[in-house]
C-alpha cells in the first residue's frame, strides 16, 4: 500500500536513489530474460537490492495498512515490485492492458515516485529513465505501455489521500511526460469526455511543472490542428487546453507558439459557428454557473480568455465582455464582428503580440480554407486600427493588400477590405496614397451589399476626419453618389449616408461661409429637402443623424434656424416648419421649384409620417413662394398628386394634403391661369381676398423623445 511505501521510506532512512532504482530495472529485465521469453526460471534480484525493497509489516504505521481503499498496493517482500505477466496473459494478446495490470503499473509507478520524492529534478529524470527501462523490459510497444500507465494513474488518483502519496502518483506523470509527451497527452485525451474531475487534476498537475507543461501544449496543440472540429478529439482538446492554461503561470511556456495557438482557438470558433447555423445556438458559459462548459463553443471560449488572462490581458477579456464580443464570437452571422473586436481590444491593451500575430496571418491570407482565410483577414483588418501596427509592415504592401481584396468574389472579403481601407485611412500622413483610396471607396458605394456601402460610407468619414482633407474633391465626386443613398431603403445605409454629409459640411463651413465651396454648396441644396424630411423617418438613427447634420447646415450657412430644426425634430410643430421654409424661400428664391419637385416624390412614400410631413413642406413651400416662381406646369402636378393623397387612409395625411392643395390653388390663381383641372374649378367657386396662412393640426404619430433613452418615467 502507498501507506506502506511511506512508512518503509521512513524507517529506512534516505529514500532510494535512482541507481538502486536503476538496478530494479535491471533485475526485472533479467528475471524477464529475452524479449517474449516466459520468465518462469529467471534470476531473481540480487539479496542486497531485496533487502532495500522489502519491507518488515511491522516497520508499518498503526492503521496503515486499514486504508486500502484509499492506498496504492505495495509489492510484498520477497517479490518484485512488478512482476511481468507469463506469455499466456490475455493482456499481452493486444495493444491495450487490462485493468488489473495497468494498476499494477500503476503501484510501481507510485513505488517509484515514493523513493524519489525528494530528489528533486534529478529525481524526477531518474523516474522517468526508471520507469521507461521497466516498461522496455516487458517485451511490448513502449508507447502502449505508457498509455496503460497514465490510464492506471486516472484510475488510482482518485482514491489515493491527499498529500504525499497523491503528490507522488502526479510526479509520475510529470516524470513520464517529460520523457514521451505525445503518449501521454494521447492517453488522457480520451479520458477528458466528458470533463472528468480526476482528468481535470492530472491536466493541471501537468500544467504546474515548468519542464514539461511546454511540451504537453504543444501536443495539446497538434491534438487541435489535426482533428476534425465535429469530432470528439478537438473537444478533448479544447476542453484540456482551457484546464491547464487557467492554472497560473502557464501561459508563459506558450511562448514562440502563442499568437499561433490564440488564431487556432478563434478560427475553431469560426468553424463551429459555421457547423451550429441555427437561432437556438447554445448560449456561452458565464463564470457565475456552476460545473463545467456545456458546449464545445463555450469550452474554446473559456480557454481563450485563460490564455488572454494568463498573459496579462485581462482588460482585453473584460473590453470583449462589455462590448458584446464573446458572443459575436459564437454567433454564425457574428463571427467576424467579434474577431474585429478582439483585435480591436488587443490593439488597444496587448500589443506586445502583434508582431507575432502578423507572422502567423500572413500565411493565412491566402489559406484554401475558407473559414481560416475569412479569420485571418478580419484579424488583419482589425490589427491595421494601430498605427505602430501599421508601420511593421510597408504601407505599399498594405494598400496592395486592401485595393486586392476589391476584386475578390467573396462580398465578406471586399467588405473587410473597405474596413481596413478606413483603418489605413486614420492614420496621418497617408495624403499620398488618396489617388489609390478613393477609386475603390466611391466604388463600393454602388454595391448591393449594405455591409459594403457601410464600410465605404465610414472609411469616407475618417479620411473626412483627417487634417488637410480632400473636401472640394470629396464634394465633387459625392454630388451625384450621396444623394440616392440619403433615400436608401435600408436604414443603416441612410444613417451613414446623412452622417457624412454632415461631416463633410463641418469641414467645409470656413469656405461655406464665405460663399465658396461651390459643390458642396450644391450638394447642400440638393440635400435639404431629404434632411428636413427625414427628421420624421422611423429610424431613431436616420432621423438623429439627420438633426445632427441640419445643425452643421444651420451653422456654416448661418441660417440661424437652429431652434427651429430641433422643435421640428422633437415635437413635429408646424408653426417652427413653417418658419424654415420661409427663412429658406428668402435665401434661395430659384431653388423653390427644385425644393418643390423633391418634395413631390414623397408623397408616394410608404411611410405615413413622411407623407404627411412632404404635404406640409410643399403647403408652407407654396404660401411663401412668389408667383412668378414656380411655373404653373409644376402647380398642376403638384395638384394632382395632393388630391389623391386626400384620400389616404390615413386621416392626418389626408387633412394636410387638402390644406396644402388649397395653397397650390391659391397660387395658381395668383398667377392668373385660366385653365385648370376639375378640382381647381371647384375650388375656385369660394374665392378668397387673402391667401390664408395653412394651418396643420398636431401630429398623431409617435413623437421622439429623449424621457425613454435614460430610462426615465414619462410626464403625466
Amino acid at each position: 500500500m502507498a501507506g506502506g511505501v511511506w512508512a518503509r521510506g521512513r524507517a529506512q532512512g534516505p529514500p532510494v536513489g535512482a541507481l538502486t532504482l536503476t538496478a530494479l530495472a535491471e533485475g526485472i529485465r533479467a528475471s524477464q530474460g529475452p524479449a517474449l521469453r516466459p520468465p518462469s526460471t529467471g534470476p531473481q534480484p540480487e539479496p542486497q537490492e531485496r533487502e532495500l525493497e522489502a519491507e518488515p509489516p511491522a516497520q508499518a504505521p498503526p492503521g496503515s495498512e486499514a486504508e486500502s481503499g484509499d492506498r496504492v498496493a505495495t509489492p510484498s517482500a520477497g517479490t518484485e515490485p512488478c512482476s511481468p505477466p507469463s506469455a499466456q496473459d490475455p493482456a499481452l494478446q493486444g495493444p491495450c492492458q487490462g485493468s488489473g495490470e495497468e494498476g499494477a503499473l500503476a503501484d510501481l509507478a507510485v513505488y517509484t515516485a515514493a523513493c524519489l520524492e525528494e530528489a528533486g529534478f534529478a529525481g524526477t529524470q531518474a523516474t522517468a529513465l526508471s520507469l521507461t527501462s521497466v516498461l522496455e523490459a516487458r517485451g511490448e510497444r513502449l508507447e502502449d505501455q505508457v498509455r496503460a500507465l497514465v490510464r492506471g494513474l486516472l484510475a488510482q488518483v482518485p482514491g489515493l489521500a491527499e498529500g504525499r502519496p497523491r503528490r507522488a502518483a502526479l510526479r509520475v506523470l510529470s516524470a513520464l511526460a517529460l520523457e514521451h509527451a505525445g503518449d501521454v497527452v494521447c492517453a488522457l485525451l480520451p479520458c477528458s469526455l466528458p470533463p472528468d474531475r480526476a482528468a481535470a487534476e492530472l491536466w493541471r498537475s501537468l500544467s504546474r511543472n515548468q519542464r514539461v507543461n511546454g511540451q504537453v501544449l504543444v501536443q495539446l496543440l497538434w491534438a487541435l490542428k489535426g482533428a476534425a472540429v465535429a469530432e470528439p478529439e478537438a473537444l478533448a482538446a479544447t476542453h484540456a487546453l482551457g484546464e491547464m492554461l487557467a492554472v497560473s503561470g502557464c501561459v508563459g511556456a506558450t511562448r514562440g507558439f502563442y499568437p499561433h495557438l490564440l488564431l487556432v482557438l478563434v478560427t475553431q470558433l469560426h468553424q463551429l459557428a459555421q457547423d451550429a447555423r441555427s437561432p437556438d445556438s447554445p448560449r456561452v458559459w458565464t463564470p457565475c454557473q456552476r460545473g463545467p462548459p456545456h458546449s464545445h463553443a463555450s469550452c474554446t471560449v473559456e480557454a481563450l480568455k485563460a490564455l488572454l488572462t494568463g498573459d496579462g490581458g485581462r482588460m482585453v477579456v473584460t473590453c470583449m465582455e462589455q462590448a458584446g464580443g464573446w458572443r459575436r464570437l459564437v454567433g454564425a452571422h457574428t463571427h467576424l464582428e467579434g474577431v474585429l473586436l478582439l483585435a480591436s481590444a488587443m490593439v488597444a491593451h496587448a500589443d506586445h503580440h502583434l508582431r507575432g500575430l502578423f507572422a502567423d496571418l500572413l500565411p493565412r491570407l491566402r489559406s484554401p480554407d475558407r473559414l481560416q482565410r475569412l479569420t485571418a483577414v478580419a484579424f488583419f483588418t482589425g490589427l491595421l486600427q494601430s498605427g505602430p501596427t501599421a508601420r511593421l509592415l510597408r504601407e505599399d504592401f498594405i494598400l496592395e493588400r486592401l485595393r486586392a481584396w476589391q476584386g475578390d468574389p467573396e462580398p465578406t472579403v471586399r467588405w473587410l477590405g473597405l474596413l481596413g481601407l478606413g483603418h489605413f485611412a486614420l492614420n496621418r500622413g497617408k495624403a499620398r496614397h488618396l489617388s489609390a483610396l478613393l477609386p475603390a471607396l466611391l466604388g463600393a458605394l454602388g454595391e448591393g451589399d449594405a455591409r459594403l456601402v457601410g464600410a465605404a460610407l465610414g472609411a469616407l468619414r475618417r479620411l473626412l476626419l483627417q487634417p488637410r482633407a480632400p473636401v472640394r474633391l470629396l464634394s465633387t465626386e459625392l454630388r451625384p453618389r450621396l444623394p440616392p443613398l440619403l433615400d436608401d431603403a435600408r436604414d443603416a445605409v441612410r444613417a451613414s449616408a446623412v452622417g457624412l454629409l454632415g461631416t463633410l459640411v463641418r469641414r467645409g463651413r470656413g469656405g461655406l461661409r464665405l460663399g465658396l465651396r461651390g459643390p458642396l454648396r450644391k450638394l447642400v441644396l440638393q440635400s435639404l429637402v431629404t434632411l428636413l424630411l427625414r427628421l420624421h423617418d422611423p429610424s431613431r438613427d436616420t432621423a438623429e443623424s439627420s438633426e445632427w447634420t441640419l445643425a452643421r447646415c444651420d451653422q456654416a450657412l448661418r441660417w440661424g434656424l437652429l431652434e427651429e430644426l430641433v422643435t421640428v425634430a422633437h415635437y413635429d410643430s408646424p408653426e417652427a416648419l413653417g418658419r424654415v421654409c420661409h427663412r429658406l424661400v428668402q435665401r434661395y428664391p430659384s431653388h423653390v421649384p427644385c425644393f418643390l419637385s423633391q418634395t413631390q416624390g414623397y408623397l408616394r412614400s410608404p411611410q405615413d409620417p413622411l407623407r404627411r410631413a412632404a404635404a406640409m413642406l410643399i403647403g408652407f413651400l407654396v404660401y411663401y413662394a412668389s408667383p412668378r416662381g414656380v411655373h404653373p406646369d409644376l402647380l398642376d402636378s403638384l395638384c394632382q398628386d395632393l388630391g389623391q393623397l386626400q384620400r389616404d387612409p390615413e386621416s392626418a395625411v389626408a387633412t394636410a394634403a387638402q390644406v396644402s392643395a388649397q395653397q397650390v390653388v391659391l397660387l395658381a390663381r395668383a398667377q392668373g391661369h385660366p385653365r385648370r383641372p376639375r378640382l381647381l374649378r371647384l375650388l375656385w367657386q369660394s374665392p378668397c381676398p387673402t391667401q390664408p396662412v395653412p394651418l396643420y393640426a398636431d401630429s398623431p404619430f409617435q413623437r421622439r423623445s429623449l424621457a425613454g433613452r435614460w430610462s426615465c418615467p414619462r410626464p403625466r
